[in-house]
């Protein structure tokens, strides 16, 4: 592909052809930079010389034949006509003027014959003599048929003074000098193009020829062989220092000064300077930056030889340091070189990586962290940096977080942490739910005498000395009265374990009932203006569940959504598996199986498979929550086959896991050991002092267990147990333990008892609990004799189950029922929207409680109202509805109405 559209030069160069062909001599002198085109233009003369029946002499100047003398002469004259010019003298100092005499005459009697144009290119590498006898016919062709075209580096000039001086004094002599594309010319030679790729090419070539040809050979975006084999072409014919000096502009980066590049290369400025020039005016450089396209750096560098590579990179570190440069911009030197002796490394390693982590540059900071683990003389500070690496690789890879503290825990075991990194490993390991061994770790640093962990201090051991004060190394997103307030938890209460410490200061634990409002306000209050970092991600994290289990999944889902996609934004994979399992989680919650279900994959996919996590753990038990309810044990049970981490079972993670292991279990008749499952999740809550059945209802649970076992007696224990804390009052809970106690007692006191089941849970918004519970209800007014009021809660349970993707819940209320037509005797529509609106609030009150099954003295007792006003109220709804009485109502009514009340 030609890419020369010059027509401003091509011009100059065909005047200069016509005057030669009229008689009259011409000098034409063409300069460019490295790869702009000066050869291809040359040839491009010289092509329409020969076209035009001109003589035309080649020559071209080497490094090579630079040493020998009249090595050009010897080009020229070898293309001549046969005869027509004498050969160079094998003595060339021998009878100089004379023979250089001779060649001028020789050359002037051709051209009688025709027109003669001599072209040499690389001037600057013609040897002298040769130079000299170009010259003098230069100086003796005024009024011939001669025309000299040269071309020569801009960059490169001849080591004969008097040679360029004496051509600028010629009176024919005719300069030009080829610039390079800029991006109107390299849009005008690729009209087919679109105008960004042209823009792209512009940038990547800074618009040398060569370059730009070599990226249209590439196939792909990314620049290939061709441009690799371009950018060496050009540092090879840009002088025999520009390669070392290449090499130490790319190995010195930003830092890449005339003077630095000097010291680097070991040459002077002035010869750095002409150098740098030379390479910009190439468009390998872009000003400051350094090189143009990374593709060019990294070409220079992998040519280099391995240790000297790493030699010169420790050389740069040296020169950042003590030009004051950035700590990131010495890290990187280090980093390169895998140089960590002097003792300034590593406190560098470490400011640079946490500024690269302030920057959201992870892989960056965490190569840094790795050679500064490394680097460290002893096993304290080396497992202080692994403390370090755990929290950063938790924004991409839990599991890799997770192993990053093998090295530490194995440290403080042995007894070598220092004690300023018994809280920061604290911290971490509070932050991916590992209870028992944050605690640990927190009372080793309360108790500070060196005993074992294993035991709870008592408040004045030590005198003066808060056994909590390791809680200070965990973010807390409030206080009581202080929303939003970051800083110290408040000191809990004397004799408080640990265990319940580190509990609470991750918000797993909820606030006494007094203060619930206050917590749910001030955690929504800090979701409003908290954005995703390194520092705020445990106390979103710490809101979100605090949001969720106090306000209901409706309240948590838009926030844990709107976290969700920052951390995609931020390509904080980690971060987004746990802010999607907590999607996932409150999903599960509202009774959305399917959503829970895809949102708990994709959690798992967004991170590395490489090993078992503990936090990932958590997001594996919803799935097989959701799938276990959704009626898919098969597949439940390959989430459960994966393998698990040994030390899953004193986290918080665990205690899910046991729970999704337990449900699974209950649904493929293994109840002893769902049973088992259940009861360690209660030991595990209780000895940590933070049982909340809003978290985890382990009690219900292990009464559905033992209902299955046929231990009536012991289900109703625990059931009663569950309705004596302090959680009974909330309607997720009461209703589930409604439900299961009902199951203990005779059809009359059941129906009574699932009707409030069936209320608590509509309000708790857990749509797929209440369709159990509307089925149960069902069931027992099947019982009762009541068959067709039987037959529509079962209706609505089945609309309701199969809204969830609770499809065994379908087939158990309506067997064979697929959901693709309308059963025997309903209707297909739910009433028009415009006749539910045209209903009152008390008559939406009352229909409302008419769908839910509920009868006339039921709803009237509800209502605090008559049976009449009932009576009264649902006949003026079956007239506005048009619709003949209960019986008859189509069954989608619940649809109009639940959204209007």
């Amino acid at each position: 592909m030609v890419l020369f559209r010059r027509a401003e030069e091509l011009s100059v160069a065909h005047a200069q052809l016509d005057g030669c062909a009229a008689g009259n001599a011409g000098l034409l002198l063409i300069e460019g930079a490295v790869g702009c085109g000066k050869s291809e233009f040359l040839e491009t003369v010289a092509g329409h010389a020969d076209s035009r029946g001109f003589v035309v002499l080649r020559g071209m100047g080497t490094v090579a034949e630079g040493v020998h003398p009249l090595g050009v002469l010897r080009q020229l004259t070898a293309g001549s006509p046969p005869g027509s010019l004498p050969a160079p003298p094998p003595e060339p100092d021998a009878g100089r003027v004379e023979a250089m005499q001779l060649f001028a005459a020789a050359v002037r009697e051709l051209s009688t014959t025709a027109p003669v144009v001599i072209c040499v290119d690389d001037l600057h590498h013609v040897d002298e003599l040769s130079s000299r006898y170009l010259l003098h016919l230069a100086r003796g062709a005024r009024q011939a048929r001669i025309l000299l075209v040269v071309a020569e580096s801009v960059h490169e000039r001849s080591d004969d003074p008097l040679f360029r001086t004496e051509l600028l004094r010629l009176p024919h002599f005719v300069r030009l000098c080829l610039e390079r594309f800029g991006p109107e010319a390299i849009r005008a030679m690729l009209p087919d193009r679109p105008e960004a790729e042209a823009a792209r090419l512009h940038r990547a070539s800074g618009g040398n020829p060569l370059l730009l040809r070599a990226l249209l050979q590439d196939p792909q975006i990314h620049p290939g062989d061709a441009y690799t084999q371009a950018v060496l072409a050009c540092l090879h014919r840009c002088g025999p220092a520009s390669t070392e000096l290449a090499e130490a502009i790319a190995v010195l980066g930003a830092l890449a000064s005339p003077a630095h590049i000097a010291r680097l290369s070991g040459t002077t400025e002035t010869a750095a300077a002409r150098a740098v020039a030379a390479l910009d005016a190439a468009g390998l450089l872009d000003g400051p930056r350094g090189f143009r396209h990374p593709a060019a750096r990294d070409t220079v560098l992998d040519r280099m030889n391995p240790a000297a590579r790493a030699s010169l990179h420790h050389e740069a570190a040296l020169l950042a340091r003590a030009s004051g440069a950035p700590d990131t911009e010495v890290a990187r030197q280090l980093l390169a070189a895998r140089h960590t002796r002097e003792d300034w490394a590593l406190p560098v390693l470490r400011s640079a990586a946490d500024q690269y982590l302030a920057d959201g540059v992870l892989a960056e900071a965490a190569a840094l962290l790795q050679l500064a683990h490394e680097a460290c003389p002893d096993d304290a500070r080396r497992a202080e940096v692994s403390v370090r690496l755990s929290a950063v690789a938790a924004r991409t890879d839990p599991a890799a977080a997770e192993r990053h503290l093998v090295e530490p825990l194995a440290g403080l075991a042995e007894g070598k942490l220092s004690p300023h990194t018994l809280g920061p490993l604290a911290r971490v390991l509070a932050a991916q739910g590992r209870i028992d061994e944050s605690a640990d770790v927190l009372e080793r640093l309360a108790a500070g005498d060196g005993r074992r962990p294993g035991h709870d201090r008592r408040p004045g051991d030590i005198p003066g000395d808060d056994p909590l004060d390791g809680l200070s190394a965990f973010p807390q997103w409030a206080a009581p009265g202080r929303p939003g307030a970051l800083g110290r938890p408040p000191a809990g209460p004397a004799g408080r374990s640990a265990r319940t410490a580190v509990h609470s200061a991750a918000l797993w634990a909820l606030p006494t009932e007094p203060e619930e409002g206050a917590a749910a306000h001030a955690a929504e209050l800090f979701l409003r203006g908290a954005t995703l970092a390194e520092g705020t991600v445990e106390p979103v994290v710490q809101a979100l569940r605090t949001l969720l289990h106090l306000e209901g999944a409706t309240r948590a889902l838009p926030w844990c959504e709107l976290f969700v996609r920052q951390a995609q934004q931020r390509g904080a994979t980690g971060w987004q598996a746990v802010f999607a399992g907590l999607l996932a989680e409150a999903r599960l919650r509202k009774g959305d199986l399917t959503g829970a279900a895809e949102t708990a994959e994709g959690a798992l996919r967004a991170v590395p498979e490489r090993g078992g996590s503990i936090q990932l753990s958590g997001v594996a038990g919803t799935l097989v929550r959701a799938f276990t309810a959704m009626g898919r044990p098969e597949e439940a049970a390959a989430v459960l086959s994966r393998p698990v981490p040994a030390n899953l079972a004193g986290s918080i993670h665990g205690l899910g896991y046991l729970r999704a292991r337990g449900h699974h279990a209950l649904a493929t008749s293994r109840f002893h050991a769902a049973l088992g499952d259940f009861l360690d999740i209660g030991r595990h809550m209780k000895r940590w002092g933070l049982d909340r059945p809003r978290v985890l209802p382990w009690r219900a649970d292990a009464a559905e267990a033992l209902i299955r076992l046929g231990e009536t007696h012991q289900a109703e224990r625990f059931l009663a147990d569950q309705l004596t804390t302090r959680d009974a009052a909330d309607p997720w809970v009461r209703g589930m333990s409604l439900r299961l106690r009902a199951s203990l007692c005779e059809p009359r006191e059941r129906q009574a008892m699932l009707a409030k089941a069936v209320d608590d849970l509509h309000r708790s918004g857990d749509q797929y609990e209440l369709a159990r519970a509307m089925t149960d209800f069902g069931q027992v007014l099947r019982e009762l004799g009541e068959p067709a009021r039987a037959a529509m809660v079962n209706r609505r349970a089945w609309h309701v189950a199969k809204e969830c993707g609770a499809e065994a819940l379908c087939v158990k209320i309506l067997p064979g029922r697929t959901g693709d037509g309308p059963g025997p005797g309903e209707e297909t529509d739910a009433p028009d929207a415009d006749l539910v609106a045209s209903l009152s609030d008390s008559e939406k009150r009352v229909a409302l409680l008419a769908v839910h099954g509920h009868t006339n003295r039921e709803i009237a007792q509800k209502l605090y109202i008559t049976v009449s006003t009932v009576e009264q109220h649902l006949t003026r709804v079956y007239r506005k509805l048009d619709i003949p009485g209960r019986q008859s109502r189509p069954a989608d009514f619940h649809l109009g109405v639940t959204e209007l009340v």
